[in-house]
């Protein structure tokens, strides 16, 4: 079973993908943060984002897992290092939409993501999964919200992990990211004809995961 979850920053893809994931049985595959991983590497080393030969030889060279701990809690690893909470800072998140815009990237990328699904069944998420990395997917959700709810949500997340930041700047920052992610050459962001709408605005995560499971459910 492969199910595709597509959708801006900040519409729950990833907190639900974990979730279902979960309920199902399933494996989570993160892609939005192997997109994250090679940008905190290119910070690390001083990559300048424009250069997309160097970001290129920099994602050949980078061994992207996902780990589970004794909590069931996916860790991130790079290289052998756990930066799970690394990936997660505005310095990363300022920039991930620009590494993920080159093609050359999007297919190293792809490529992985495409072996990890082969042979088990998964729960992928991330801007293009329905279209690009699992078009044949079973079910291919796309979720979205306001940019209020999504800017709200950013910075509740960003706070709980200690970072000072701005409402207006990170909305403005959404905004941007949404303009990127959608008007990229390879692997917009795009809602496709098979995909099943939800807009989780006004729903708690719990609501989302129900209806996605229901629907599931609904046909097996």
């Amino acid at each position: 079973m492969k199910i595709a979850i597509d959708g801006p920053a900040g519409a729950g893809k990833s907190t639900v993908a974990r979730m279902l994931a979960r309920e199902l049985g399933y494996v989570y595959i993160d892609t939005g943060a192997m997109y994250r991983t090679l940008t905190w590497k290119a910070l690390q080393n001083g990559i300048d984002f424009s250069n997309s030969s160097a970001l290129f030889q920099l994602a050949e060279n980078t061994f992207i897992r996902f780990e589970y701990n004794s909590s069931q809690e996916q860790k991130v690893i790079c290289d052998d290092q756990d930066i799970t909470l690394q990936i997660r800072s505005p310095e990363v998140n300022s920039s991930v939409s620009i590494v993920a815009s080159y093609a050359s990237i999007r297919e190293i990328m792809v490529k992985q993501q495409q072996l990890m699904a082969e042979a088990i069944s998964v729960v992928m998420d991330g801007r293009d999964i329905g279209e690009c990395v699992l078009p044949d997917a079973d079910y291919k959700f796309f979720l979205t919200a306001s940019i209020d709810e999504r800017a709200r949500r950013r910075v509740d997340e960003l706070r709980h992990k200690g970072y000072e930041v701005n409402e207006d700047l990170i909305k403005t920052e959404i905004v941007r990211r949404d303009e990127n992610d959608s008007h990229r050459e390879v692997g917009a962001l795009k809602i496709l004809p098979d995909s099943i709408i939800i807009d989780t605005s006004n729903l708690a995560i719990g609501q989302v995961l129900n209806r996605m499971l229901s629907i599931i459910r609904e046909d097996n």
